[in-house]
């Protein structure tokens, strides 16, 4: 019964008035426009849809993020969904701060990347002069890195909103870090289960670059990616933007809601799926919603020698990857082993009219949309693991690369035979024998030169 008091504990905050008091005012103050969701309103809906949460579990979110909003300066807020772990599970808010507001926390973040980094530089240049001394010449190795692809900017991408999660209501949310390309990138190579602890290590082949607050981060944004969905006609493109691409190739990235926008009947969003379109960018291979030309020089890289140039022309052909538009019908996406990417149902067949169209994601189980009349609404509950036709099989290590050329000078000599030992020894005794003879002749001649 301990934890369940010390819960309660927690939760009881919740149920209390930030400020106190019982004045008409401060309830006129939160009537008035708030970044609060109506997740009960939500919760309803997805009831009747047969998924969600149970209503006492959906008011706790309801009042936690009440909470978070009166904490940090949110503009927009929803709750994103609830991914399971082994030990604890995580409630996931999206959230876009005020303009101005998420400069400040980049900010302090870069500060303390500087300062870690500014205390390992008296080692390199310790470890440089060491090398100094050294008298042998250490060869340079001929492999370099890869080039490093940057980020997406803060409200665009894949960093377009800001996520916050906690373990259970009442607990302190967590904001988590932005997502890099890099991440994304091995976090489709890999599937982990959660534990429920941001800190804790990502073991796997190959290596993830960071702990499980960085992995669940990915995850997020590759769910986001694939099953944030909207009934057609909700969203439109500004005027303002026009029909002109960006060099990247991901086209418009932004869009606008539809004041004209009346609804589509139930029955026509669940027979067809041309009537549903993805409202969230497209991640493409690279890691990123707009690619990025990985060998674009920057002014400094310019100035180098002719050396590297040249070991750089044979990666010279980099082809650009394009990816679906905003907006694009589910009809065109692809099908997982002759199995549609998404199935259509009815809340409920006997009434049609009052019912709610209902998606479910095959290819992420666990993400739901409903829609009914000019509302809608995107979920997901699940382990955070993206459907495979196979087993899951980790990737193999990579081959052993060659150590140094092969070249005569360095080639060991095989053993003779005993054979070849005998004809050796015999051959240099023969030899021994002609040379002994031709100093005994040298030797006669000379004692005969002396005679005469």
């Amino acid at each position: 019964m301990q934890p369940t008091y010390e819960m309660a504990d927690r939760q009881k905050a919740l149920f209390l008035r930030s400020g106190g008091g019982e004045g008409q005012q401060e309830m006129e103050e939160e009537v008035a426009e708030t970044a609060v969701p109506n997740v009960m309103e939500t919760a309803f809906y997805l009831e009747q849809a047969g998924v969600g949460l149970s209503s006492d579990e959906s008011f706790r979110i309801f009042t936690a993020l009440k909470q978070l909003v009166g904490q940090q300066p949110i503009h927009t807020c929803r709750f994103w969904g609830k991914i399971l772990g082994l030990s604890r599970s995580y409630l996931v808010a999206e959230v876009s701060f005020r303009e101005g507001e998420e400069e400040e926390g980049e900010e302090a973040a870069e500060e303390m990347m500087e300062g870690g980094e500014g205390v390992d530089a008296p080692d390199e240049e310790e470890g440089e002069e060491d090398e100094e001394k050294d008298t042998d010449i250490i060869p340079k190795p001929m492999w370099k890195p890869p080039p490093v692809i940057p980020r997406e900017e803060s409200r665009s991408g894949t960093n377009k909103y800001l996520y916050f999660v906690c373990n259970e209501p009442g607990r302190p949310w967590t904001r988590l870090p932005h997502v890099t390309p890099v991440q994304i990138v091995q976090a489709r190579k890999i599937k982990k289960f959660f534990t429920g602890f941001l800190d804790a290590p990502v073991v796997s082949y190959p290596p993830f670059p960071g702990n499980e607050a960085n992995y669940l981060r990915a995850q997020i944004a590759r769910i986001s990616a694939a099953t944030h969905i909207s009934p057609l006609g909700f969203y439109q493109f500004g005027e303002e933007e026009g029909d002109e691409e960006e060099e990247g190739g991901a086209g418009r990235d932004s869009y606008e809601e539809n004041p004209d926008f009346e609804g589509i009947p139930v029955l026509e969003l669940v027979d067809s799926m041309a009537n549903w379109v993805h409202h969230a960018q497209h991640i493409l291979p690279q890691g990123r919603c707009t690619w990025v030309n990985p060998l674009q020089k920057t002014e400094e890289e310019e100035e180098l020698g002719e050396e590297e140039e040249k070991a750089d022309e044979g990666m010279e052909g980099v082809e650009q990857e394009v990816g679906p538009p905003l907006l694009t019908p589910l009809s065109e996406d692809a099908e997982i082993m002759h199995m549609s990417p998404w199935t259509t149902r009815l809340s409920c067949s006997l009434c049609p009219q009052y019912s709610v169209a209902v998606v479910r994601s095959n290819l992420w189980p666990g993400a739901y949309a409903y829609a009914s009349g000019k509302k809608f609404e995107n979920i997901y509950i699940g382990w955070g693991h993206k459907y495979s036709p196979e087993n899951f099989n980790p990737p193999l290590p990579a081959p052993v690369q060659q150590e140094y050329p092969n070249s005569p000078e360095i080639l060991e000599m095989s053993d003779p035979t005993v054979e070849e030992e005998q004809a050796l020894k015999a051959a240099q005794e023969q030899n021994l024998a002609a040379a002994e003879e031709e100093e005994e002749d040298e030797e006669e001649d000379e004692e005969e030169d002396l005679d005469d």
